[in-house]
């Protein structure tokens, strides 16, 4: 008994409720977005106009362009406008057999008691019917059932498909006149038929709609993941940068002592615990970021800074580049992390000129500030059509991150000759601004 009580429940939850998925617009073209609409407003004012034939009382032309009206709700209230259907079904049914005494169309039918004919043509020529089972009821229900299971669950679908047979079913036993058997049952197949197809559109867009959420939450999953990779490789390569310091620190830690006549003890336990200090925190560092470097990186591989970057600009143009650099303003070293920075920036630049402008020329600009080094890459219009690319990159990523690593700035964009630029601002700070941080 509690399992019928939960199961009527879940019944009256779903069917009086006004919550259901809005109608769907077409995609694309845009300009036809309301097609959809548009087609189930003709399609209620052709068979509501063109039931007035259907009999020879008024009331069947009325209860049709009611029926059209429900349709056209059902659009936005499917729910309630299925109910209202229902309800004009048994006005119809009853309305039938009043129609069915008083017919003018086919009285030698009703007078000798011919038996009745086959059902569809019968539908076709306004024979003798109540109007929930002549072509344009059946039809108008059938649009509302569609509607309907466009809309709504499969269950609720079913459901609303199960009471609508039922309530014919009920004409046929209660006023069986005007509602024949096979009238019903036909009402009933293509009401059914019409459920099954507005419910496989509906799983065909919820599964589209799953499968494009399911594409965005991927598309950003790889973004997070390139971006950690980048991350990882930038950790990587200053990994050797930050682990000479720390050599440099416990070295001069040591030898610092030897180098000052009678050095007080206090000197020396305090330079001993620097370097002991910097000796744990190499290891842990060692510990730490050398599970990050590649399986395939050699553990004593120098990482380049700008005093290779004529060997890397005479590879470029051993590829066949027409290549231009220039320097402006007095080079000089730059801290090792602005170095490696400014050397991978400049090779990730080359790489997209090389990758996505083939035969373009391409020119490379160092300026040197008193407090910063700016880069300029700039290549031309590709010369021919670039490849297509195998998947994400990490060029630009890769230089936005070791910019903002240090404090710095990237601009990229097209140029107006087609090509594209490649612009970073990378601070360098002096040694008293370095002395003066916490």
């Amino acid at each position: 008994m509690s399992r019928l009580r939960r199961a009527f429940g879940t019944l009256r939850a779903d069917l009086w409720t006004t919550a259901a998925d809005p109608l769907p617009r077409m995609a694309r073209p845009r300009r036809l977005s309301r097609l959809p609409h548009v087609l189930v407003i003709l399609y209620a004012l052709v068979m509501g106009l063109f039931s007035g034939g259907e009999g020879a009382d008024s009331t069947v032309p009325l209860l049709a362009m009611i029926q059209a009206s429900i349709l056209v709700i059902a659009m936005s209230r499917p729910l309630p406008a299925w109910w209202a259907s229902i309800a004009v079904t048994v006005i119809g049914a009853r309305t039938g057999m009043t129609y069915l005494s008083q017919s003018l169309s086919f009285p030698w039918m009703v007078e000798t008691g011919t038996p009745r004919g086959p059902v569809l043509p019968r539908l076709l020529h306004g024979d003798a019917l109540a109007f929930p089972w002549t072509g344009s009821g059946i039809a108008l229900q059938a649009g509302v059932l569609l509607l309907l299971a466009l809309r709504v669950r499969p269950r609720v679908a079913a459901s609303a498909l199960a009471i609508t047979t039922l309530v014919g079913a009920g004409c046929v036993v209660f006023v069986p006149e005007g509602n024949g058997g096979g009238e019903v049952l036909l009402a009933v197949v293509v009401e059914a038929v019409a459920v099954m197809i507005g419910a496989g559109v509906r799983a065909l867009r919820t599964t589209r709609t799953r499968l494009e959420a399911q594409e965005e939450l991927t598309a950003e999953e790889r973004a997070r993941s390139t971006l950690l990779e980048e991350r990882a490789r930038i950790a990587r390569e200053l990994h050797d940068v930050v682990a000479h310091h720390m050599s440099v620190i416990s070295i001069q830690a040591q030898v610092a002592p030897h180098l000052v006549a009678n050095p007080s003890d206090e000197l020396k336990e305090n330079l001993a615990g620097i370097r002991e200090n910097a000796v744990e925190a190499l290891t842990e560092l060692r510990r730490v970021l050398g599970l990050l470097r590649a399986q395939d990186t050699p553990e004593d591989a120098p990482q380049p800074t700008l005093d290779r970057l004529d060997e890397l600009l005479a590879n470029v143009r051993g590829a066949g580049v027409a290549l231009t650099a220039e320097t402006v303003g007095e080079p000089r070293p730059l801290p090792p992390g602005v170095e490696l920075s400014a050397f991978r920036i400049v090779q990730e630049a080359l790489s997209n000129a090389m990758r996505h402008a083939p035969g373009a020329p391409v020119s490379v600009q160092l300026r040197y500030h008193s407090d910063a080094l700016t880069i300029r890459v700039v290549n031309g219009a590709p010369a021919a059509p670039a490849p297509s690319s195998p998947g994400p990159g990490h060029g630009l990523l890769g230089m936005r991150e070791r910019a903002a690593m240090l404090g710095g700035d990237l601009v990229t964009g097209p140029t107006p000759d087609g090509g594209y630029e490649v612009s970073v601002f990378l601070p360098v700070e002096s040694e008293k601004g370095i002395e003066a941080t916490p």
